[in-house]
């Protein structure tokens, strides 16, 4: 009987630990689950945002609503002056930049190509910022230049516009964040 017992409280702990490391495995899943959500979910609302520059580039005389002062409700874009208010210390395109968790009311919710967004199945639909970093110069002329085959200084005179597309979003749960970033020009139709 003694024996039967202790081969008993054996096999009792041998089942715990065996379902406590079970649940631990079930935990580092969801983790891992959250976080690749994050993180397709913000190249998602990224690649949405290039295709709305694309668009809009091939429109005559059609253009973001660009502000200096602020990032703009309708677009999320802000002309970029790295001394200017929206990148002070606390300024809107910092904190949208290198916050660690969630920020509220700085950019436009992508809510995908038919407008349904993506929630419950992520705790916030992806948000991005636009940058308007102005125009392409040629080689030798400021900071932004392109030397290449759609470069200024070709025979084709193609006039390139340069943008930064911040997004963030989050996996099934809140506190999972993954902001992601691209640089990404466009032809500026007169």
């Amino acid at each position: 009987m003694f024996m039967a017992l202790v081969f008993l409280v054996l096999l009792s702990m041998l089942a715990i630990v065996a379902s406590q490391h079970a649940l631990l495995q079930e935990r580092m899943a969801g983790s891992l689950r959250n976080t690749l959500q994050a993180r397709m979910s913000a190249e998602t609302a990224l690649r949405g945002a290039e295709y709305k520059l694309w668009s809009l580039a091939g429109q005559v005389g059609t253009r973001l609503h660009c502000e200096e002062a602020a990032v703009t409700q309708d677009d999320g874009c802000v002309v970029y002056h790295p001394d200017g208010a929206p990148y002070a210390v606390n300024g809107a395109v910092t904190k949208f930049q290198t916050a660690a968790g969630w920020i509220d009311n700085v950019g436009v919710a992508y809510t995908g190509p038919i407008g349904g967004g993506y929630t419950p199945a992520l705790a916030k639909n992806p948000v991005y910022i636009i940058e308007d970093l102005g125009s392409e110069r040629p080689p030798g002329v400021g900071g932004l230049h392109e030397s290449g085959n759609t470069g200024p200084n070709n025979d084709g005179q193609v006039n390139m516009h340069i943008y930064r597309i911040t997004a963030r979003a989050t996996g099934g749960n809140a506190n999972v964040v993954s902001v992601v970033q691209s640089t990404f020009n466009v032809p500026v139709r007169p």
